[in-house]
């Protein structure tokens, strides 16, 4: 982290919460708000004219959904997507998560976490509300036997586990899957919170003594 402003964009389709969002971002001394966008597709392109460090997104805007629009702007590797949504239903996060956000707040969320999820983002970190990481870990207890451990996981936590167990570095995990570095992250901050372990060592460990789904993924680590 240098002592560069934090560059941001934020994207609501409600006029109110964008102008208030930028009145509340006005008073950090270390963010500047560089754009705003209504719905998705217009998002992406500011996105591409000001370049921002991150980008504040909301999920359900007409045309292009926040979702669509998180995938675009990952894919050119515009911008880190922060999702603050009002929703925090499990499919909707797995959803913004796949589609490479690296953090997933509720609108709820007190002004001062909204600040600290921005600058933990541009650190490298991945903030998720602890409503929404609740509402992660009571999708997977309600879908699956909890005696089954990798039930308790999603599919694609799964994979990034089993590929943590064969000792890939999140970047060969990022091109083996097809994701960003910053994806990787986030689904392994949202599996260590399920499997109840503090690192990749001990969730490699827990991956040892189960079975993960078979032929999940291919065991060949390629090449750096």
């Amino acid at each position: 982290m240098t002592d560069e402003r934090i560059r941001v964009v934020v994207v609501d389709d409600h006029a109110v919460v964008r102008r208030g969002l930028e009145q509340l971002l006005a008073v950090a001394t270390d963010i500047d708000v560089v754009g705003t966008a209504g719905d998705g597709a217009q998002a992406v392109e500011v996105v591409r004219n000001v370049r921002p460090h991150v980008v504040l997104m909301d999920l359900q805007m007409p045309g292009v959904d926040g979702v669509e629009a998180t995938r675009s702007i990952v894919a050119e590797a515009l911008a880190d997507v922060l999702v603050l949504t009002s929703f925090s239903d499990s499919e909707r996060i797995v959803a913004a998560l796949d589609a490479g956000a690296v953090g997933y707040l509720l609108k709820d969320a007190d002004p001062e976490d909204v600040l600290a999820g921005i600058r933990s983002v541009r650190e490298g970190g991945s903030p998720i509300h602890p409503r929404a990481a609740r509402q992660l870990l009571g999708a997977r207890a309600s879908a699956a036997d909890l005696s089954a451990t990798s039930a308790s996981l999603t599919a694609r936590e799964a994979e990034v586990i089993e590929l943590v167990r064969h000792g890939l570095a999140n970047k060969q995990i990022a091109r083996r899957l097809g994701i960003s570095e910053r994806t990787v992250k986030a689904h392994l901050t949202s599996a260590f919170a399920a499997i109840g372990v503090a690192d990749r060592t001990q969730a490699a460990l827990w991956a040892e003594r189960r079975t993960l789904p078979p032929g999940m993924v291919d065991h060949d680590d390629g090449h750096d």
